[in-house]
């Protein structure tokens, strides 16, 4: 008799984002006449940029040689990206080694897989509402306990609240814990942390012999000053945090798969007999072992985002989205709503009208203008009363929802 892996069980019904979109499926297939705008899943709109294709083209030219042809390349990426990642931390003051760098298919996959270095008793926190991405690999992995319908929330996890109350700058943990999972600019809520709040989190975790995976898969967007792009502008960083980035909305890679998490060698762990052990090791092995590395082609065309004109082709794509932010920023505004988010991140929160649930104002807002966004509790249990738009529409699919959405009777 086979046996499951019964952790599996303790998840929810379904991952957020296919309830989303089963719910719109049903809704179209019944309203066919009906035109739907899209603005819950963060996926871009916007083709990838010139200088990006132009190298993937070559790249392809390359392996029809028999010269130029790649076969498998090293699992941590190859070194002509690898060292554009460093020069680009450097120009931030952050001096990181090459072999501190380990190319990937997605930030979302790494953030996921990350736990298989980590003991199974590991005490977890996560701040709330979060990505689900955070908190599901860690049910499946065994670390969460069971789930509590009267709270929402997992037993054995950590929970730390970040909303309008505390201005979305969550608290340090007022009991120990092992792993922290930080994003910032955050999604769900567009919000981030100064070098200030972030610092406390740094020393949080070296006192503790914590560790802190920060997703900063969204600091391209960052446009105030005394926002961090990396948590390694924060002194003593690289000693207990790993982080995550991705070209999936920087470069329009969500369908093309490439990103990068960097593990210093000094980020350590500890066996049960309190052994040190560097964590890079660690991940370089699970590396080897489980993933075959990105394609040369897709590096190829990472490769280029740091070129010059790269640079300036994704820095206006990005100026693109953001202005689609400060157009769902300032309608929603206009028609009444409490607003959060969408100046450092491509993520609008907004609380939902009075008397009504997330989920109650994702159907109405489908049901009477058409317009999909993703519900706050979804992202957690602090995420209740709050939903979520996204700027990575086009500009005139976004303007029409502004509009709906300002006619709608609430």
């Amino acid at each position: 008799m086979i046996k499951i892996n019964e952790n599996f069980l303790n998840l929810q019904e379904s991952y957020l984002f296919s309830t989303v979109a089963k719910k719109v499926s049903e809704f179209s297939l019944k309203n066919p006449d009906k035109k739907i705008i899209k603005l819950g899943i963060g996926d871009v709109t916007r083709p990838i940029v010139p200088a990006v294709i132009e190298a993937m083209h070559k790249a392809v030219e390359e392996m029809s040689t028999k010269e130029n042809f790649k076969g498998y390349g090293p699992e941590q990426g190859y070194e002509f990206l690898r060292k554009k990642i460093v020069e680009d931390y450097q120009k931030r003051g952050i001096d990181l080694k090459i072999d501190e760098i380990f190319v990937s298919d997605g930030a979302k996959c790494d953030c996921g897989n990350i736990v298989d270095i980590f003991d199974i008793n590991n005490k977890i926190a996560i701040t709330d509402p979060v990505y689900p991405v955070y908190l599901d690999t860690n049910v499946m992995s065994g670390r969460s306990g069971k789930y509590n319908e009267n709270t929402g929330k997992y037993e054995n996890i950590v929970y730390i609240p970040a909303t309008a109350e505390n201005n979305f700058i969550p608290e340090l943990p007022k009991e120990r814990v092992d792993v922290i999972y930080l994003c910032f600019p955050n999604n769900p809520t567009g919000t981030t942390l100064s070098k200030k709040e972030l610092k406390k989190w740094v020393e949080y975790a070296k006192e503790n012999k914590a560790i802190i995976l920060f997703d900063s898969a969204y600091e391209a967007f960052i446009s105030e000053e005394d926002v961090p792009h990396s948590i390694y502008e924060i002194e003593g960083a690289k000693e207990v945090a790993i982080e995550f980035r991705s070209f999936s909305k920087t470069a329009g890679f969500t369908g093309v798969r490439c990103a990068y998490t960097v593990v210093p060698k000094d980020v350590c762990g500890y066996t049960s007999n309190g052994e040190e052990i560097s964590l890079n090791k660690l991940w370089n092995r699970r590396q080897c072992t489980k993933f075959n590395g990105v394609s040369y082609i897709v590096q190829k065309g990472a490769e280029a985002v740091y070129t010059e004109e790269g640079q300036k082709q994704i820095k206006e794509n990005i100026a693109y989205y953001m202005e689609n932010a400060k157009i769902i920023r300032e309608g929603l505004k206009k028609a009444g709503y409490t607003v959060f988010g969408g100046k450092n991140a491509p993520y609008i929160w907004l609380k939902v009208p009075e008397g009504l649930t997330s989920w109650e104002f994702f159907d109405k807002l489908l049901k009477e203008v058409y317009v999909v966004g993703t519900p706050g509790v979804g992202f957690g249990p602090s995420g209740e009363g709050y939903f979520r738009l996204t700027a990575f529409g086009t500009k005139e699919s976004t303007v029409e929802a502004m509009e709906r959405i300002q006619k709608l009777k609430i």
